[in-house]
């Protein structure tokens, strides 16, 4: 049976009709867009295979892209629609994707998620030229809803796989720059992270205690902050991982508040955003915790807010990174670019190094 049938996940593609109804790919495009090159017969098998797996016919989309005509880019989000605004990392990301859609006279689609089982066929069926994937789960079936469509698509930060190209820094490489700030002179340092899957649970973990972690984002950073530690000759199990279910300052200010104030605080934080930095850098005010001589801090993008509040960060422009995922989306540049650049901003948040 074809894995299309009865899964109302995702949306039947053209590769499953031309399976069904055992003609090739081509044969089923010239059924609907150039019908006299097939012969009634086969014409016949096609649009009747089509209807048993309830295929609608090629993606208007798709139609648009082979006349070579602009409309309208996905981005895929995979969070409510508030956090495209409410988000600052976001918010510079798709200001990237905005940049080359005013450009070039494309629409911008936003698509949100919300975990549900409808996701997959909303996402395939959105009328658009082409996807841009907010970073995301290893197992998120709306990466295959996506690749079924066999439109353009590109993922930020990952997951690879798929056959979709990737953009983003190499967070794990990066984790460890920051991170030998971030944990100097420390003894008891903490990882204030993001969800290790799309259950979104919050739970304290020692470093070797973590289970497997679906998002890479949240994977390669604590990977690298974890070299970091354990390259300094110290054990990993020494170095514990905060997961904060949502990436909010007031989520980063909760759960450092709760480890400050319990029976063994940190005297040093490394968090994955700047917004859990800045909650962070409120619950050591608020537990009276002088930063860095008790508690060293270190966020992560270099937001507007890392500057005036002297954080420690590690810098990279998500507005570039959602740009380069635009251009290729598009068809404007390569499906394999380098890896962008980042950099660590020392400021007055973290002991010195030497």
């Amino acid at each position: 049976m074809n894995h299309a049938v009865g899964n109302p996940k995702r949306r039947p593609t053209m590769g499953d009709v031309a399976r069904a109804a055992a003609v090739s790919p081509m044969t089923v495009s010239y059924t609907y867009s150039q019908p006299e090159r097939v012969s009634a017969e086969t014409a016949a098998k096609v649009r009747a295979a089509a209807a048993r797996l309830g295929y609608p016919g090629p993606h208007p989309a798709a139609r648009s892209l082979r006349r070579g005509r602009a409309g309208t880019l996905g981005v895929v989000l995979g969070e409510r629609l508030t956090y495209a605004f409410e988000d600052p990392q976001a918010a510079r990301f798709l200001a990237g994707v905005s940049d080359v859609c005013a450009a070039e006279g494309v629409g911008l689609t936003l698509v949100p998620t919300t975990g549900a089982a409808t996701d997959p066929r909303r996402v395939a069926e959105a009328a658009v030229d082409g996807y841009v994937v907010w970073t995301t789960s290893d197992d998120d079936p709306v990466l295959d809803a996506v690749a079924d469509t066999g439109l353009p698509a590109v993922i930020h930060a990952g997951p690879h796989g798929r056959g979709l190209p990737v953009v983003g820094i190499d967070d794990r490489a990066a984790a460890v720059a920051i991170g030998r700030v971030a944990f100097a002179r420390a003894r008891r340092p903490l990882v204030l992270g993001f969800p290790l899957d799309r259950d979104r649970v919050r739970e304290l973990l020692t470093g070797d205690d973590v289970p497997e972690v679906r998002f890479p984002v949240t994977r390669h950073r604590w990977q690298g902050f974890r070299d970091a530690w354990t390259e300094a000759g110290h054990p990993a199990g020494q170095l514990r991982l905060a997961v904060c279910p949502v990436n909010h300052i007031t989520a980063g200010e909760a759960f450092a508040g709760q480890v400050l104030t319990g029976g063994d605080p940190p005297d040093a934080i490394a968090a994955m955003s700047d917004e859990l930095a800045l909650g962070a850098l409120r619950a050591a005010t608020a537990a009276g915790r002088r930063v860095p001589e008790d508690l060293a801090v270190t966020g992560w993008d270099d937001s507007d807010a890392a500057a005036p509040a002297g954080l420690t960060t590690l810098a990279q422009s998500l507005r570039d990174q959602g740009a380069h995922c635009a251009r290729v989306a598009l068809g404007l540049t390569g499906p394999a670019p380098d890896h962008p650049r980042w950099h660590v901003v020392v400021r007055d948040t973290t002991r010195p190094t030497g």
